[in-house]
């Protein structure tokens, strides 16, 4: 067997153990064992056979979600780089009721900034400066991320695989023009059942949301699949995520000094 059909068939025996975590309910073992903890081309390629699965099933992509945007977080992991995943219309659970959301396994729960685009972003240089040109508004949102690997033990390759780690996630209000603030100045709090329950800054986010947004927006034109005008892009959690309890009660705000600029709420409950 050559080089090329062994790492095809560990990119799809990845693909089909992820899948069957999803369709059991059941959390896997992780996938490194077949395509290794750190390897960029092929984790990225199984996340590619379980996005064209779940198009072939009736779901719509609508956006992009950031990962690993904290250093401290890169560090855990040993890479020196972002990951990210697709967003489907079905992850988007903002006014979706209980019974119609998808099945999460181990949902934990994190604050960020969403922005939501106007522009096609596939020309041009891609900076902080030119992708903000093309954000029709931001709004404060929830990620609930959901791992289908056991525990959480994951790896770089382990959660780029898995879509990165993806699972539901809420926007708040109210939208936002990113020529009226600075997102790298946005201070973050998120509380449980009114406990409050993680912090952050927007200078937390590779030193700025928008900063997270222009190296998506490249990565995605290198991979042959750029944004697009009304993608919604999740630009990466503000502070540590959170475990979740049923009925538990989540709301983040953020603010600019004592201007708060929106919030976001939502319940945990099992669908």
């Amino acid at each position: 067997m050559t080089t090329t059909e062994t790492h095809s068939h560990a990119v799809l025996a990845a693909a089909e153990r992820l899948s069957s975590a999803v369709n059991s309910g059941v959390p896997t073992q992780p996938v490194r064992d077949l395509i290794g903890a750190a390897d960029v081309e092929l984790a990225y390629a199984v996340q590619r056979v379980g996005v064209q699965h779940r198009i072939e099933s009736g779901a719509r992509a609508i956006g992009r979600k950031i990962g690993l945007t904290s250093p401290a977080v890169q560090q855990q992991l040993g890479v020196n780089q972002p990951d990210f995943g697709v967003l489907f219309d079905d992850m988007d659970v903002t006014e979706t009721p209980v019974p119609q959301r998808p099945r999460l396994l181990q949902p934990r729960v994190e604050a960020e900034l969403a922005f939501v685009l106007d522009t096609d972003l596939d020309v041009g240089r891609l900076d902080a400066i030119t992708v903000r040109g093309a954000v029709a508004y931001a709004v404060p949102a929830l990620e609930i991320v959901d791992s289908r690997i056991a525990d959480w033990d994951i790896t770089f390759a382990d959660t780029v695989a898995d879509n990165a780690s993806s699972g539901w996630f809420v926007l708040g209000a109210p939208r936002l023009s990113v020529n009226e603030f600075e997102p790298r100045q946005v201070a973050m709090t998120m509380a449980i059942d009114g406990d409050i329950v993680s912090t952050g800054t927007g200078s937390a986010c590779l030193g700025d949301p928008l900063n997270a947004l222009a190296w998506l927006a490249r990565t995605a034109r290198d991979f042959g699949d750029p944004l697009r005008a009304g993608d919604i892009v999740l630009s990466g959690a503000l502070g540590p995520m959170a475990p979740l309890h049923p009925g538990a009660r989540v709301r983040s705000e953020l603010s600019i000094g004592t201007t708060i600029l929106g919030a976001v709420d939502f319940i945990w409950e099992e669908s």
